[in-house]
C-alpha cells in the first residue's frame, strides 16, 4: 500500500481548486489535504476547512484571515490559519508535502509555485502565468532542483497525454522523438459566429457565458477574445521544450478533443473526454496511474459531428498578439499577460469595451521597450511596468 500523498491546494476556492477536492474526496486512501490556500472568500474556505480538516490554511491577507479564524472558531477544525504570500510559499515547499496544486488565477501564484518548484516537489501546473511569464526561469528550476512538473490545463494534460513517453517530463527535442506538432485546440469562445461589427458592444454577461465549460470570470473573458489560447500557445512552448513554429491552434467548438500531437509517420493522437476539469486533474495527482475523476466517459452513440477550422485573426487579434509575443521573448509574454489582467479587469469593472481589451494589450506591448528579461526580479518589474502602462491606457480610453 503506497502512503497517502499530501497535497496544497492554492487556490482553494477557485473552479480548479474546488475540482481538485472533489477528486481528493473521491480517492481517501490516496490523497490527503496538507494545506488550503485562498484569496479572501474566508467563508466557502470555512467550509473547506471543516470539510477536509487541513493543518493550515493560508489567506491573501490579515484581514480574510481574521475573518477566517472567526468563522472557525466555534466549529470542530483544529486548522491552523495563517495569512500572506510568504506563507504560501513556505507550505508549498513544506517538507511533509508531496504534490502542489497551482490554481491561483494571475501573477498571484508565480511566487507559492516556484517555491513548490525549489523544494522539487510535484507540481500540478494549472497557473499558466507561472510559464508565461517565466517560462525559462521556471523551466530551468524545474530541472535543477528535480520537480516533477503536469500540466492541468485541459488542452496541456491532452498534449502530455498524447506525447510518447521518451518526452513526457523529460527536456527532449520534439523531431527526435518522431513528433511533428503540437495541435492546441480551442473552442473559438462564445463569439465563434457573431457578426465581427458588433463586437464592441458585447456585454460582460455575454462575455463570460463560455459554451462548454464552467469557468471564473476573467478565464472565461480570456476565451472569449482567444487571449487564453494565446496563453496556452506560449506555456506549451515551454512545457513541451518547442518553437512556436511547432505550435498549431485549431478550431474546434465542441470541446469534445482537447488537444492532439501529429506525428512524423502521418499519426495524429487526440485525447478526448467530456469537458471536465476532475479528468485532467486526476490525471495529474495519480500519474503514471489513473483514479476515479467522478467524470462520466463519452458517449459516442450521442455525439454529433466534430469540426474544425483555422482561427480568424481578425476575430481574435489577441491570439495573433500571444503568438507575436511568444516569437519575441519572456519579457513579450510578461508584460502582455500583465496589460492583459489590467484590461479584462477594467471590462469587467465597465470601464473599456470588450474590443478595447485588445487595444490597451497592443499599446501596452508597443509603448514596452528593451524587454530582455531573464531574473525573477526583472521579470518582477517587467510585470509592474506594464500593468501601470495598461492602466494610463485604460484610463486615457475612459477620458
Amino acid at each position: 500500500m503506497s502512503k497517502v500523498e499530501q497535497l496544497v491546494v492554492l487556490g482553494a476556492t477557485g473552479s480548479i481548486g474546488l475540482s481538485t477536492l472533489d477528486v481528493v474526496s473521491r480517492n481517501p486512501e490516496r490523497f490527503a489535504v496538507f494545506a488550503l490556500a485562498a484569496g479572501k472568500n474566508a467563508e466557502q474556505m470555512a467550509e473547506l476547512c471543516i470539510a477536509h480538516q487541513p493543518k493550515f490554511a493560508v489567506m491573501a491577507d490579515q484581514q480574510a484571515a481574521s475573518a477566517l479564524s472567526n468563522l472557525l472558531a466555534n466549529s470542530s477544525c483544529n486548522t491552523q490559519v495563517l495569512a500572506g504570500v510568504d506563507a504560501m510559499c513556505e507550505l508549498a515547499a513544506h517538507i511533509d508535502v508531496d504534490a502542489v496544486m497551482s490554481a491561483i488565477v494571475g501573477a498571484a501564484g508565480l511566487l507559492p509555485t516556484l517555491s513548490a518548484v525549489e523544494a522539487g516537489k510535484k507540481v500540478l501546473l494549472a497557473n499558466k502565468e507561472s510559464l508565461v511569464m517565466s517560462g525559462q526561469l521556471f523551466i530551468d528550476k524545474v530541472k535543477q532542483h528535480g520537480a516533477t512538473l503536469l500540466p492541468i490545463d485541459s488542452e496541456h494534460n491532452a498534449i502530455f497525454q498524447c506525447m510518447p513517453a521518451s518526452l513526457q517530463n523529460t527536456s527532449g527535442l520534439l523531431a527526435d522523438n518522431g513528433v511533428s506538432k503540437i495541435l492546441l485546440t480551442g473552442s473559438g469562445g462564445p463569439f465563434l459566429k457573431r457578426d465581427l461589427a458588433t463586437l464592441s458592444s458585447v456585454t460582460v454577461a455575454e462575455a463570460v457565458a463560455h459554451p462548454n465549460w464552467s469557468m471564473g470570470q476573467k478565464i472565461s473573458v480570456d476565451s472569449a477574445t482567444m487571449m487564453n489560447k494565446g496563453l496556452e500557445f506560449i506555456e506549451a512552448k515551454w512545457l513541451f521544450n518547442c518553437c512556436a513554429s511547432d505550435i498549431e491552434v485549431v478550431i474546434h467548438p465542441q470541446s469534445i478533443i482537447h488537444s492532439m500531437v501529429q506525428y512524423q509517420d502521418g499519426s495524429v493522437l487526440a485525447q478526448m473526454g467530456n469537458p471536465d476539469m476532475r479528468t485532467p486533474i486526476a490525471h495529474a495527482l495519480a500519474f503514471p496511474e489513473r483514479v476515479d475523476a467522478g467524470v462520466k466517459p463519452l458517449d459516442f452513440s450521442q455525439m454529433a459531428d466534430f469540426t474544425f477550422t483555422k482561427p480568424d485573426y481578425a476575430r481574435y487579434p489577441n491570439l495573433k498578439l500571444a503568438i507575436d509575443a511568444c516569437e519575441m521573448g519572456q519579457g513579450a509574454t510578461t508584460t502582455v499577460n500583465a496589460a492583459n489582467e489590467i484590461a479584462v479587469a477594467a471590462f469587467l469593472n465597465g470601464q473599456i469595451s470588450f474590443t478595447d481589451i485588445y487595444r490597451i494589450n497592443a499599446e501596452t506591448l508597443n509603448a514596452t521597450q528593451n524587454i530582455n528579461v531573464q531574473t525573477l526580479d526583472e521579470i518582477l518589474a517587467c510585470d509592474q511596468a506594464a500593468r501601470v502602462k495598461a492602466t494610463e491606457f485604460v484610463k486615457r480610453g475612459i477620458n
